[in-house]
């Protein structure tokens, strides 16, 4: 299933700008953005402000990504290191 590519405008410190982005990395950001009780346009703003290099629809997509792995890290702690994530077929017919 593809996520196409959508242009979208934001204001962003005052300033217009346009941000290219698929769906899945929108919905992940606005997702990310109430979660912390801020605007989205407040968020790519801190997002364009923390960026080292590259255009801004990279520096969120990197964003998006990163919390993502983050939540996933923090949530996978807790097991017993010898588990694994996604078990071998011949573990999970164990």
């Amino acid at each position: 299933m593809k996520s196409p590519v959508v242009k979208r405008s934001i204001v962003i410190a005052g300033h217009k700008t346009s941000v290219s982005l698929e769906d899945a990395f929108w919905k992940g950001l606005k997702d990310i953005a109430g979660g912390r009780d801020m605007t989205l346009s407040d968020l790519v703003a801190t997002i364009d402000t923390d960026r080292q290099h590259g255009n801004l629809s990279s520096a969120i997509r990197l964003f998006v990504l990163d919390y993502y792995r983050n939540q996933f890290s923090d949530e996978s702690e807790g097991r017993d290191a010898t588990h694994e994530i996604m078990p071998t077929r011949a573990a999970s017919s164990a």
